[in-house]
């Protein structure tokens, strides 16, 4: 099994490619256990992972510049790159760059969509739901409470949340210890809670595609 930094690492410094493979996967630091699970399970051992830092989902404006570097960084060391993103806020923008740079990526426009399905997500139309997957449960504190000064100001959770309805926990494994804390997450947030088991979702079938180009 392959050994990984620890979450607040991924959330800062992202995970740096070995150069031990001949295709590349560019993926978001809160994707980087579910990529090596997946890899490790197959045997899929011609895929190597560089990793961005995941906060940069708190500035979606620094994504694509952050994703054309790797790409530019990388190209002549492998033979196909792929990136492990979706929109994520750049409002089509990674998506322009990929198709100019000529490597695919995820469908869809985050991960929320592509875990559960992109289908099934867009047909449920939740404008009152708030979500978290298993990264973000254990980095909650990281990428909420702290950036929206939740910490410093908890009267402000109202504002901030106040029309949302129910914290919805994507849940990647079956992990008891995480739907504990997804729950009180949602207590924190003055929300009604819901876990649902997504699983791989998308991320599997696109990684056994890459696998297999």
């Amino acid at each position: 099994m392959t050994s990984l930094p620890d979450d607040t690492t991924l959330t800062d410094a992202g995970l740096q490619a070995r150069g031990n493979g001949r295709v590349l996967i560019v993926a978001c630091g809160a994707l980087a256990r579910e990529i090596l699970a997946l890899r490790d399970a197959n045997g899929w051992t011609h895929l190597d992972l560089t990793c961005l830092p995941a906060i940069l989902h708190n500035h979606p404006e620094k994504i694509v510049g952050a994703v054309r570097d790797t790409v530019t960084k990388h190209r002549a060391h492998y033979d196909e790159i792929f990136i492990a993103y979706g929109d994520c806020g750049t409002g089509g923008l990674l998506e322009s760059a990929c198709t100019e740079m000529g490597v695919p990526m995820i469908a869809g426009p985050h991960c929320y969509s592509f875990f559960e399905g992109n289908d099934a997500f867009a047909a449920r139309d939740e404008i009152t739901a708030f979500y978290l997957t298993d990264f973000l449960v254990r980095q909650f504190d990281a990428f909420v409470w702290k950036p929206l000064g939740l910490d410093r100001h908890p009267d402000l959770r109202d504002m901030y949340f106040g029309h949302y309805e129910t914290l919805v926990y994507q849940a990647q494994t079956d992990d008891p210890a995480l739907t504990d804390i997804a729950r009180r997450c949602a207590e924190r947030l003055g929300l009604a809670f819901e876990r649902r088991f997504t699983g791989y979702g998308d991320l599997e079938r696109h990684m056994s595609d890459w696998a297999n180009t």
